[in-house]
């Protein structure tokens, strides 16, 4: 029992201790309050997993409740594709109700708090509102209208909602704190003039409630026991308890509010106003583009919700914020994946192979295991014949020392098949390979149980019969954003930083039992990696996207580039210690072709801010960086560059202090930003130092000159 407890995360032990404490199990109800302005997105499906997954614990109704009080941002459709997610990730709703169900009631709530001195109506200006509100250090002032008489405020009040005032000509607010240390109790507003046309009540209302005033009185309606919000409502908490103050009825359940850790992926935005941006400026193709981070673009990939699921459950419920590497929602895919999609040979980049020796016109079909992990997967028959389609990088006419593939003179196993070995290339004018001669060992076929079907050789290799192959199409998918995190730089848009290579469409072949694949099917094409057919997939064509990798590329390359960037620290120290001129040339030019090879923003932009300090190999790093990598002088914090050049201009090396003085000469700043260290080149050129090269005062020249 002890162990179990343990288990608990924080939320499931308020309830445990509410139930402790008196609280009736079957008054316990939970609700997941999406606004529908937009498609779910993946930090939506932790929110689903945890409400609809406390429901299924303790047995209790969850409602599935769409916040609809903004009519000029929702749409019928998105309830729609809501609705489809939910089900689609496995969970059953009690009841679908919508906040503007309660509109009547919620209304009439508000002239009740009217009639109590509790609201008034103001009319004032949103800017004047908001400076008379205050700052966080400052107390608000009562407004001008704060003090209307109630009749006065009723009258406006009907007025606004019979539509006979202008948007923006007046407001309701609640009547709480204008001293308040919380922004919040600032008299905040409950309604808003919108002659907006809403999707559900037409255009019988005029008036619409906000968010903070609906939700928790949308709670109490429902007799919602616990409304589980993420973090940036905990501000909200006392202004929810505020208004559920002015109506709470001691013989109903009062909802209370808690608050959990929203999940938040690198390489991903998560913001609905910047995924419908993506989507309004066509840089996706929808809201279900496979590399949308939506429920819907995520099932369009061919992720599987039972892997959703285990991620959500994997990275758990806290208080706490931090970042999710996408990759282990990957991993939690893959792990899905493996155990359920059929094997299947694809060839995505083709190049022919003749076996000279295979009889033409014959056909055999052989055998092959559907997948490895699931013995009731069975098997299947793959048609084999002389001509068959190979992957190009699958060959080399003359191999390097690791490489375990196809080349001239080597042999290498075709999957379920025989052991051929390459022995000439045909070649078009430009010299690319056109096709491949390999003989083939006619006692070597897999699973035969001859001597030679048991002999070892270094690779095995998928193929396609091209008499029988499959034409597709298939789009092979990658992250959106080549940054781990987008869209937290300061004065840079996350539009910045879109991976150019995220979609590249490309002509396959597969083997022919994929012939009959269905739209949602899911395999993993040999070598290649987990892939779906697409909801474009027609009688007449083919089409699969890459779901993902059989390894995680991303998490390959970005070691790679920390390693590189260690090395080229490594590097820099040799710099001090070589004798010529020459020897530092090489140097310099290997560490500054590393740093334009590395795309990551966030890893360049910790790098130098890292090496900004009094160790001459560090200074002389982050100048390299400045030189050479693929960022704009723009993209360095203005503070961060003033530092470096100032410590590098005052260092003991004079390797530093060139590079710094080259760097201001030559980089794209403009003239005021370079003419804030004149003066500390001044001093170099009046009092140089011992370590003063020929070359560093011909530098320090040319820059006083410019």
């Amino acid at each position: 029992m002890a162990s179990e407890e343990k288990s608990l995360h924080f939320i499931e032990q308020i309830i445990e201790d509410s139930l402790t404490n008196g609280f009736p199990q079957d008054k316990l109800r939970f609700r997941f309050p999406p606004e529908p302005n937009g498609y779910l997105h993946i930090g939506h499906a932790k929110s689903i997993c945890l409400n609809f997954g406390l429901g299924l614990k303790y047995n209790a109704p969850v409602n599935l409740r769409f916040d609809d009080t903004n009519p000029a941002k929702e749409e019928q459709e998105y309830v729609d594709s809501i609705k489809e997610d939910v089900k689609w990730l496995g969970f059953n709703w009690s009841e679908e109700v919508y906040s503007s169900d309660y509109f009547q009631q919620l209304y009439e709530w508000a002239v009740a708090m009217i009639k109590k001195g509790k609201a008034y109506v103001d009319s004032q200006s949103s800017e004047d509102m908001a400076i008379q509100k205050g700052t966080p250090t400052q107390a608000g002032v009562d407004g001008p209208y704060r003090n209307r008489s109630i009749e006065e405020n009723v009258a406006l009040f009907e007025g606004m909602k019979n539509g006979d005032f202008p948007e923006g000509s007046h407001v309701l607010r609640a009547k709480i704190d204008m001293a308040s240390t919380n922004m919040l109790m600032r008299d905040p507003l409950m309604y808003r003039i919108l002659h907006r046309h809403h999707h559900r009540t037409g255009n019988d209302w005029n008036i619409y409630p906000m968010y903070d005033y609906a939700h928790g009185e949308s709670d109490y309606v429902e007799q919602i026991s616990h409304s589980i919000c993420t973090l940036e409502f905990v501000m909200h908490r006392e202004l929810y308890d505020w208004f559920l103050d002015q109506i709470y009825d001691e013989n109903q359940v009062r909802p209370h509010q808690y608050e959990f850790a929203r999940l938040n992926l690198n390489y991903t935005v998560m913001s609905k106003r910047k995924l419908l941006q993506l989507v309004q400026e066509n840089i996706v193709s929808g809201w279900d583009d496979p590399r949308m981070p939506t429920i819907s673009g995520l099932r369009r990939r061919g992720y599987t919700a039972s892997a959703i699921r285990k991620f959500c459950e994997v990275i758990g419920v806290a208080k706490r914020e931090n970042i999710i590497d996408v990759s282990l929602l990957d991993f939690c895919l893959r792990e899905d994946l493996n155990k359920t999609a059929p094997r299947v040979m694809a060839v995505l980049d083709p190049v022919k192979v003749v076996i000279t020796n295979y009889p033409e016109g014959k056909e055999e079909l052989l055998v092959a295991e559907n997948n490895q992990e699931d013995e009731s997967a069975g098997y299947r028959k793959v048609p084999f014949s002389r001509e068959l389609f190979i992957e190009r990088d699958d060959f080399l006419e003359v191999a390097p020392a690791k490489f375990f593939r196809l080349s001239i003179g080597n042999e290498v196993r075709l999957k379920n098949g025989y052991i051929i070995k390459g022995e000439s290339v045909t070649k078009d004018a430009n010299g690319v390979i056109t096709e491949i001669q390999v003989t083939y060992d006619t006692d070597s076929l897999s699973g035969s149980g001859s001597e030679a079907s048991k002999r070892k050789v270094a690779g095995t290799l998928h193929w396609v019969s091209i008499a029988h192959a499959v034409e597709a199409e298939v789009r092979l998918y990658d992250r959106l954003f080549i940054d781990e995190a987008p869209d937290s730089h300061k004065e840079k848009s996350f539009l910045d930083f879109m991976n150019t290579s995220s979609l590249e469409i490309v002509k396959g072949y597969v083997e022919p039992s994929l012939a009959e694949a269905k739209i949602g099917d899911h395999f993993q094409f040999q070598r290649l990696g987990y892939f779906v057919v697409d909801k474009d997939t027609t009688d007449s064509k083919l089409v699969f996207n890459k779901t993902v990798g059989l390894k995680d590329a991303w998490e390959e390359k970005g070691k790679k580039d920390e390693n590189s960037i260690n090395n080229s620290l490594k590097e820099i120290n040799k710099y001090f210690k070589v004798a010529t001129r020459e020897e530092r040339i090489a140097i310099r030019k290997a560490i500054g072709e590393t740093l334009s090879g590395i795309s990551n923003y966030s890893l360049l932009q910790n790098s130098f801010r890292k090496n900004i300090n009094n160790n001459k190999s560090s200074l002389l790093f982050a100048n390299f960086i400045l030189k050479y990598a693929n960022l704009k002088p723009s993209d360095y914090d203005k503070e961060d560059l003033s530092k470096l050049y100032l410590m590098s201009l005052r260092s003991e090396s004079t390797f530093v202090r060139s590079r710094a003085i080259l760097n201001l000469s030559n980089l794209d700043y403009d003239s005021d930003f370079v003419n804030l260290f004149r003066e500390e080149v001044l001093k170099l050129q009046s009092n140089p130092s011992k370590s003063t090269t020929e070359r560093e005062t011909e530098f320090i020249e040319k820059f006083l000159l410019k």
